[in-house]
């Protein structure tokens, strides 16, 4: 099989190519995907084509997405204020039926381009009850942090080598539909299933240095020096902690990826110059 006229990549070998599926072969692999990639067309397609790509090279993908421009586009629509407390939305009743509303439609935007690419996938939503959670706080509503994850559902969805694509809320014991930040929501679920890698999709180059330079690999106990030293500040410091906890709990390694590069999945999973930074434990 020539691999370099299947993968629509400019650098890798036949020979690095399957090195690295051989590798990924029989793991898991989750991807959080989010940012540029579901606003900006010609990275949805790409996205959608590097998935269904890595489907059918027999590669077990587990796929959560984010939503908040979405979200926050439909809330102006019905006139509903957007507010938020370090960064997380506040959701009461009324937001969380438009907050499940709007990431059902991304949803099934998603199942229905990966179908057309003739990748088979299936929705998780809350009416699979895959994650229980508990409520964050009271200021913030129904925003919960996850608790517990069926991971069975996910299993059987992988062992019929379809792609379970997953929105990031949760059922309370309450019987209530919470909303979970897609990060912590994907590290969850990596680190239940013991991952090989996490994927999180996002709109920088990956973990920066002082002089703003790209580090392509660090480990933990650097990661936790770059917060401790205001290295790493602001936003990226949840999405660090998450990767944290996952390579913490049996995920081999969580890669902070570019999501704006084209084809940026492809290039960090099949090339050894990869699409931003790799942590590991």
């Amino acid at each position: 099989m020539n691999l370099e006229k299947i993968l629509p990549l400019d650098g890798p070998n036949n020979d690095e190519i399957q090195k690295y599926i051989n590798k990924y072969r029989g793991e898991i692999i989750v991807i959080k995907c989010g940012g540029s990639v579901l606003t900006d067309q010609k990275l949805f397609n790409q996205f959608i084509q590097d998935v269904s790509i890595l489907n059918k090279l027999g590669l077990s993908i587990c796929l959560i997405h984010g939503g908040g421009i979405f979200i926050s586009k439909k809330l102006e629509e019905k006139n509903i204020s957007n507010k938020f407390i370090n960064g997380l939305r506040i959701t009461n009743e009324e937001t969380i039926k438009i907050v499940e509303e709007a990431l059902v439609e991304l949803n099934l935007e998603i199942i229905n381009n990966l179908k057309s690419k003739n990748c088979y996938s299936q929705s998780i939503t809350t009416k699979n009850k895959l994650i229980t959670v508990e409520p964050k706080n009271k200021e913030l509503g129904f925003v919960g942090d996850p608790k517990c994850v069926n991971k069975d559902i996910l299993i059987k969805i992988l062992k019929k080598n379809e792609v379970p694509v997953i929105l990031p809320m949760g059922v309370g014991k309450d019987e209530k539909i919470y909303n979970i930040n897609a990060d912590i929501a994907a590290g969850f679920i990596a680190k239940n299933l013991k991952s090989r890698r996490l994927l999180l999709m996002t709109d920088v180059d990956g973990v920066l240095d002082r002089n703003k330079s790209l580090i392509p690999e660090i480990n933990s106990e650097k990661a936790k020096e770059m917060i401790d030293q205001g290295t790493i500040t602001g936003g990226m410091i949840p999405k660090i902690n998450t990767c944290l906890d996952a390579v913490k709990n049996g995920v081999t390694g969580v890669v902070i990826v570019d999501g704006r590069k084209n084809h940026s999945i492809l290039f960090e999973l099949f090339s050894d110059i990869g699409s931003g930074t790799l942590i590991r434990k």
